[in-house]
């Protein structure tokens, strides 16, 4: 798949000597939603800030569309839209008048029908006529993807886009995020809330300590890092494990009831068989299993503790 961001041995060193990035190489494809997760200070606001020109690189190459950032960075600054972590909007100017100031400062000539769209998508249109310093925070930070949009970007930035915002506004951003994808757009996500990730997002990228530790398909990533947990309701409280049955690193509940064994999904065998054999031959029944996956949230706190 053709890439629409090509970042290339991209390191940033600020006055100090705190190095913010080290060596990143990333590639992001037309049209996909890619999570860029990780723990504060890890770098990922200082990534984006340096693809959308706003911080400058020490070392390294970022095209977008094909043309250089530094050198061409009118032309490719024009197709970016980035929603900052911030809330910057305090102004007493109305969201409409907000919004249509935004898309001329990017050189586009009105278009009414566009702008309505956008704000309608965003739950704000009733709200077009209200000042900016009237609104909660949830709706400030609608406002910023609003003039994000305005323009008709085809590269979107969100950097905690959800930060402070509500369960239900929340669910309306994952449903226009999902809709400027299929309309084409690139949207590079960055968050705390790793249910947002594994939401919507196509790929997932952890980034620790300025460095990507992997970029890889959300789907992939949970098949080869992710752990499965066979869960046993047992017919009669336990109060040890047999001697027999050590092998297979059972965890027993501390109630006595409950068996989770936990098998890696990639393994050649998963040693459910031996282990329903060998409770059999200890007399151990059950009367009821459920199987549960690891989620990302595991698997990114998992990787995170290893690097």
């Amino acid at each position: 798949m053709e890439s629409i961001v090509s970042i290339r041995n991209l390191s940033k060193t600020y006055a100090g000597g705190f190095k913010a990035l080290n060596n990143i190489n990333l590639e992001i494809r037309k049209g996909e939603i890619i999570a860029l997760l990780g723990p504060n200070g890890a770098g990922k606001t200082t990534l984006i800030s340096a693809i959308c020109g706003i911080v400058s690189p020490s070392e390294g190459e970022i095209l977008v569309d094909g043309k250089d950032i530094i050198k061409d960075f009118r032309s490719t600054r024009s197709i970016i839209g980035l929603v900052p972590q911030e809330l910057t909007t305090e102004s007493f100017a109305s969201v409409l008048s907000t919004v249509n100031f935004s898309r001329g400062l990017f050189g586009k000539s009105p278009n009414p029908e566009y702008i309505e769209q956008v704000l309608r998508d965003l739950s704000l249109w009733e709200k077009k006529d209200n000042k900016i310093i009237e609104l909660s925070g949830g709706m400030k930070r609608r406002v910023l993807i609003a003039k994000a949009l305005s323009h008709e970007p085809r590269v979107l930035f969100l950097d905690e886009p959800t930060a402070g915002v509500d369960v239900e506004l929340r669910k309306d951003m994952w449903a226009l995020v999902r809709k400027l994808r299929e309309s084409g757009v690139t949207i590079i996500l960055t968050t705390h809330y790793i249910e947002e990730a594994e939401e919507i997002a196509d790929r997932i990228g952890v980034v620790t300590r300025g460095e990507i530790l992997l970029v890889e398909e959300k789907d992939e990533l949970m098949r080869k890092l992710g752990k499965k947990q066979l869960i046993l309701e047992l017919t009669r409280t336990l109060t040890a494990l047999p001697e027999s049955l050590s092998a297979h690193q059972l965890l027993l509940s501390d109630d006595g009831q409950q068996l989770t064994y936990t098998y890696d999904t990639q393994g050649e065998r998963t040693g459910i068989t031996s282990l329903m054999d060998d409770l059999r031959s200890a007399g151990i029944g059950f009367k009821d299993m459920q199987t549960k996956q690891s989620s990302l949230e595991e698997i990114f706190v998992k990787l995170v503790e290893e690097s």
